[in-house]
């Protein structure tokens, strides 16, 4: 079931607080983090690293997280710069994830 919102009379930033939210963490990570310097052909690779962390903000096992993370980076084969750029036009060789 879909509902429209046009001329609710409910402003947008009350309705879909959480879509401002985060629009606004992507906003000032990318303006912070990587000081606006985000180039088109990698944008896809920020946004995964954003997704990332955003996912795992509440996580009570940080230590788990980082193990689990060094165990991916072992056994995950490198990625260059090639298949970073290459992934948005869809022709990345190494689009699949262990385990």
């Amino acid at each position: 079931q879909r509902t429209v919102m046009l001329g609710s009379g409910v402003p947008a930033h009350v309705s879909m607080a959480g879509v401002h939210r985060v629009a606004s963490l992507v906003q000032r990570w990318v303006l912070g983090t990587h000081h606006g310097s985000v180039q088109p052909d990698h944008l896809d690779a920020y946004l995964d690293e954003f997704v990332f962390r955003f996912n795992r903000r509440t996580s009570s096992s940080r230590g788990m997280l980082f193990y689990r993370l060094l165990q991916q980076a072992v056994v995950t084969p490198p990625v260059t710069y090639g298949d970073v750029v290459s992934k948005n036009t869809g022709e990345s060789q190494s689009d699949t994830i262990a385990g």
